[in-house]
Formats: structure tokens, sequence, C-alpha cells
């Protein structure tokens, strides 16, 4: 397995320059989505960054929309979910000036539209939390919250909430 370059936050190693490793994996973040009502996608308070749940959209549009459990399969709920933190990392972006000020992801929710029988919630969210786990390293963690909800915006199958730990600005 490739070899992170690692510094510490808290007690946690974490991987250091996300900006560089979300080039290294080859990924291309898309365009920030932009809020759908009266609301803004990013808030920063101390060290800390707040993103509004964001949905797996590109140019305002879903990209993959449906109910888990429905006309949806857990595949295709992880891309979904995938889609979604990489624009979560775009927003990231957009209102840090670099990736590079994240420290680490320190908490993610996952919100997704299910039927009443479905039960495979942790692997559909594993969909972000894997691509979390490729830029920040597996030791750095995070906790995670996945709940199946009835519907969400614009028919999203989940939306994804995440709260990341920033370097200051100086």
């Amino acid at each position: 397995m490739e070899e992170l370059m690692l510094a510490r936050s808290g007690n946690k190693p974490v991987a250091r320059n996300p900006g560089s490793r979300v080039s290294d994996l080859g990924l291309v973040l898309p365009a920030p989505p932009t809020p759908l009502g009266a609301y803004v996608e990013s808030s920063d308070a101390g060290n800390l960054l707040f993103l509004s749940g964001i949905l797996p959209v590109v140019d305002r549009k879903l990209v993959i929309s449906g109910r888990l459990g429905e006309n949806l399969s857990v595949q295709q709920g992880q891309e979904a979910a995938r889609i979604a933190s990489l624009n979560a990392l775009a927003v990231a972006k957009q209102h840090l000036g670099s990736l590079d000020r994240l420290k680490k992801l320190l908490k993610l929710t996952v919100l997704i539209a299910t039927t009443e029988q479905f039960v495979d919630h942790a692997p559909v969210a594993d969909g972000a939390s894997n691509l979390f786990v490729q830029i920040f390293g597996p030791e750095a963690g995070h906790v995670r919250l996945v709940y199946g909800v009835q519907s969400l915006p614009i028919g999203a199958p989940l939306i994804v909430d995440v709260l990341f730990e920033i370097e200051l600005a100086r």
C-alpha cells in the first residue's frame, strides 16, 4: 500500500497536504455546488469548517436520483456518496483557498433516502468514508452517523454532512 506522509493532529496522525493527495489519486474536483435555498455552503468557526448538507449534484443537477432499496443499488448509493464527498472537498477548497488547510475530517453524517426494508446503510456510506480515508489516511479516522430517511431535497438519494478540522489562516 502506498505510504502516506503523516503529521500530528492532536493525538492522531493525519495525511499531510490533502491537495497533493487529491492530485496523486487522479481525482478531479467538480465546480463547487451552489446553495439550493437561503443558506451558504460553508462556514468556519475557529479551527472548524462546517459544510451544509452536500448532494451528489453536478451543475445543479442530480447525477444519481432515487431511493436505496427501491430503484438504486448499494453500488449506485456508494457512487452518489463519493460524488457528494468530492463536492464537499470542492466547497472546502473554495472556502479555504486550498485543500492543504484541511487537517482532518472530524465527523461524517450520511442521510440516505431508503425504503423501510433497506438495511445496507453502512456500505453506502463507505462510498464517502473510503474517499476521505484515501485522502487523510486510515490513521486519521473519523466518526460517522448514518441513517435512512423518507425523502431528501430534489429527489436526492443521499446527503453528506461533514465537519473538518482546519489550519487557522495566518
